[in-house]
């Protein structure tokens, strides 16, 4: 695996090893053994978009690994005064082992992957936002076992960059997804048709609804998203009373399996996407899946950046 840029771009297999690798490391450190995989190397993360989760995340995971990891922000680079990404990326080639970046278009992620000599890792991208989906997909793992051809997920809200990677992590793993969403927010056309090129291999069934109840029915896990993603606050107002009939709450729960978990990437915004009630009753879900980002980002670094 040479650059992370989408789940799309993945083989089968090649998800199962990073998830069962963040397994491994993950038992790994909570009993105490050392895993220094990436010792002497260095990952540059550059940060177009703020963020808690992915910069601790990452740069903790690289420390766990042995390596170093250096925050980049675009005000302190020469991308934050025109230089072209082709450039940034063939110069830090020179100086880096690895290039995690989280920006707005996804078409800058690509271009950084294509003029870089070192592996690049989308941490989030407008479009896309795959080392989440991920650790989403080993967190039900953990809750719901390994084969996760049996389950059902429910994506509740906005067709954005997680409903895109759901999408295509669902096909390569077998799952069931319903997506529901309003209609002028559903996820776009090219997405959906790759995921369903994708899901031909395994066997998956994805299906984009309007209805939130439906796509809930007899679900396993039900995922939902702030209706507002960072760039779009503007919209807030809009979009709330728009998204109103998609809050994850008690009665829509009602719909799913009586052992469903809920899962939320966060920030959560209670009371707006997901009740207060719902998401404390899924807290040690919804934080061990915050937790789970640097475990399955570190087996995303390793596999990319070591030489094994």
């Amino acid at each position: 695996m040479e650059d992370m840029l989408s789940i799309h771009d993945l083989s089968v297999s090649e998800v199962e090893d990073i998830l069962s690798f963040a397994a491994e490391l993950k038992a790994m450190q909570k009993s105490g053994v050392k895993h220094e995989i990436l010792k002497g190397k260095s990952l540059g993360m550059i940060f177009e978009k703020s963020s808690t989760r992915t910069r601790v995340s990452f740069e903790v995971g690289m420390y766990q690994l042995g390596g170093q990891a250096l925050f980049l922000s675009s005000r302190d680079l020469q991308l934050g005064r025109g230089e072209p990404i082709k450039d940034t990326a063939r110069v830090l080639s020179g100086y880096l082992d690895g290039i995690m970046i989280r920006t707005f278009g996804h078409e800058r992620a690509e271009e950084l992957a294509k003029y870089a000599s070192i592996p690049v890792i989308n941490a989030l991208t407008d479009l896309l936002h795959p080392c989440q989906v991920l650790t989403d997909l080993l967190t039900i793992r953990e809750y719901k076992g390994k084969n996760l051809k049996n389950l059902k997920i429910a994506y509740v809200g906005d067709g954005n960059n997680m409903t895109h990677s759901f999408l295509y992590g669902a096909a390569k793993t077998g799952m069931t997804l319903s997506v529901a969403t309003p209609k002028e927010y559903a996820p776009k056309n090219f997405v959906v048709k790759n995921a369903m090129e994708d899901a031909k291999e395994t066997g998956a069934k994805i299906e984009i609804l309007n209805d939130p109840v439906k796509a809930v029915e007899f679900a396993d896990i039900v995922v939902t998203d702030t209706w507002a993603s960072m760039g779009q606050e503007a919209e807030h107002d809009e979009r709330k009373k728009i998204f109103a009939p998609y809050q994850v709450n008690k009665d829509l729960l009602s719909h799913a399996d009586k052992r469903a978990i809920v899962m939320h990437c966060l920030p959560a915004y209670r009371g707006e996407e997901i009740t207060d009630e719902v998401f404390e009753a899924n807290a040690s879900v919804i934080f061990e899946e915050a937790e789970n980002r640097l475990h399955t980002q570190k087996a995303i670094m390793a596999l990319t950046m070591s030489d094994f």
